[in-house]
């Protein structure tokens, strides 16, 4: 019988866990002035989509926002297949001199940060470029690290940490579960 996944984050502390990073986004910027979150599809889109809803009602300024997909910038694309699925970029600024904090729902080898670090470079040169991550499970392959980090977790090489975002899910979990186990 398989093991249940084990839920690292339920639907009141993703909230309060959301919360506290978006505090940590306006405090890590020095407060909103040029700041602009960008989330990697698809959960990363969600999560900062919450984070400037957060932000507008904690400090009463709406920051930009927009999407990005790493899809073509990944380094193992032919892996993927010969029509892999690319979502919608959502950019329609340039980035110059801006403060971007690119939001991501999990921090695990690096390679799809540099994809769309790799990616933004296309937009502009930003002042400054953080990271924020819902979750760090370890296991760089690259040297990248987030900013802001919601919950850092162990993760055994046979686990994976799943996301569920209302948006997209119909709940809000994040959960660990075995590679071959259903969440």
């Amino acid at each position: 019988m398989p093991k249940k996944p084990a839920v690292v984050l339920d639907a009141r502390a993703l909230d309060r866990t959301l919360r506290r990073m978006a505090d940590q986004i306006v405090e890590l910027n020095a407060g909103t002035d040029h700041l602009v979150l960008v989330g990697i599809q698809r959960r990363g889109v969600q999560l900062a989509d919450r984070l400037v809803r957060i932000i507008l009602a904690q400090e009463g300024v709406e920051v930009a926002s927009g999407a990005l997909d790493i899809t073509l910038y990944r380094d193992d694309l032919q892996t993927v297949g010969p029509r892999p699925v690319v979502g919608a970029t959502t950019l329609p600024w340039t980035l110059d001199g801006k403060r971007v904090v690119i939001v991501d729902d999990v921090l695990y080898t690096g390679r799809t940060v540099r994809a769309a670090l790799d990616e933004l470079a296309d937009f502009g040169r930003p002042s400054r470029i953080a990271l924020a991550v819902l979750v760090d499970r370890g296991g760089r392959e690259l040297p990248i690290h987030a900013d802001v980090v919601g919950r850092k977790v162990e993760v055994a090489q046979d686990q994976r940490v799943d996301v569920f975002v209302s948006e997209l899910d119909g709940r809000d979990e994040v959960v660990i579960a075995t590679r071959d186990e259903e969440a």
